[in-house]
């Protein structure tokens, strides 16, 4: 029994070695490419969003959660990540009804752009903050590149071991860091680099999108169709990369086909008075902070008028929420706009 004992206590030792091993030399994206930070943030919240967005970097830059709740009392969250493909919103948004069923869910279509697995990293951005749960073991197995491995997935610490030449201080100071740094997932921008020269798009062999990209959102649209939540598909206004005509008319015939709702912001620009020498960060690539206020006053007030969902304004806990979310939020808006004072 002493034997056996030691043999336990061992083993168990090696393991919590380990697991302190994995966590210090995985990335921690604090000051370098925080966006991998998004996809953990979600599981801090309070479940019970009236809205879910689920996409690439065109949600969770350029639509603001907060603005919903304070003009329209809609409690809303960005499931984004860098490069979202659409298989991974799609699991992201199943492993997201494994905890709640909101009213609306909205789905940025450049995705659709994508029929294959396309970079290690940013599928690492979109998985890696995942709980574990059959969505995730899905997710990896769409997602790897030829030269990725599942094992990796599951032990980083056999794909992150090299960076132990890389790490610096704030691997150990968060080390167990769960501290959200994003508001219901929307990335906070204030400074502007005005639209100029924006290339136009290529002439491409096929504009027709793969059947592995309609797999997956006819699965998107199923999953929410059985759920009883009303899907909307959307083209966000970003001027780059180029959205082609014939791309446009495959989502009108797929919204229309599937009984579904479309908008495309790029066809919205003058109704939502945006301002390409003001509203953008990136030269047309993304929106602002002030841009991101345009098209969620246009999106708020659609779900209102359109769809009718209802304000929850008055929901004692609700509010108690937001109000702390607010703090924050208007604390970190205060301090990027000190901050791009002083540049």
């Amino acid at each position: 029994m002493k034997k056996v004992l030691k043999y336990v206590i061992t083993i168990a030792l090696i393991l919590v070695i380990l697991f302190f091993v994995q966590k210090l030399f995985m990335p921690k994206y604090v000051s370098d490419v925080t966006e991998g930070r998004l996809i953990a943030e979600y599981y801090e919240e309070e479940m019970d969003h009236d809205i879910l967005f689920v996409g690439d970097c065109e949600v969770y830059e350029n639509f603001v959660p907060a603005m919903l709740w304070t003009d329209y009392g809609y409690n809303s969250y960005i499931r984004g990540s860098a490069q979202q493909l659409i298989w991974q919103s799609y699991y992201l948004l199943e492993d997201a009804l494994r905890y709640e069923k909101p009213d609306v869910v909205i789905f940025n279509v450049l995705s659709m752009k994508y029929n294959e697995p396309q970079k290690e990293a940013y599928n690492r951005m979109s998985i890696e903050g995942m709980r574990w749960s059959k969505s995730k073991v899905d997710n990896i197995y769409a997602s790897m590149t030829s030269k990725e491995h599942f094992i990796e997935y599951v032990f980083p610490l056999l794909r992150y071991h090299s960076r132990w030449s890389e790490l610096e201080e704030e691997d150990i100071e968060h080390i167990f860091d769960t501290d959200v740094r994003f508001h219901n997932g929307y990335y906070m921008r204030v400074d502007a680099k005005p639209a100029k020269d924006v290339p136009g798009g290529e002439i491409l062999g096929n504009y027709q999108f793969g059947d592995n990209s309609y797999k997956y959102l006819d699965m998107m649209t199923k999953l929410c169709k059985e759920n009883d939540i009303e899907l909307i598909l959307i083209k966000a206004p970003s001027l780059y990369p180029y959205w082609y005509p014939e791309w446009e008319e495959q989502m009108e015939e797929y919204a229309k086909k599937n009984d579904l709702r479309y908008i495309n912001f790029l066809e919205l620009q003058d109704e939502c008075n945006l301002n390409w020498d003001e509203d953008t960060y990136d030269a047309g690539l993304h929106l602002n902070y002030y841009g991101g206020q345009k098209v969620t006053k246009y999106l708020g007030d659609y779900i209102k008028n359109e769809i009718g969902l209802k304000s929850r304004r008055g929901d004692e806990k609700l509010e108690k929420i937001w109000n702390e979310k607010l703090e924050l939020f208007n604390s970190d808006l205060e301090n990027k706009l000190r901050e791009l004072e002083g540049e």
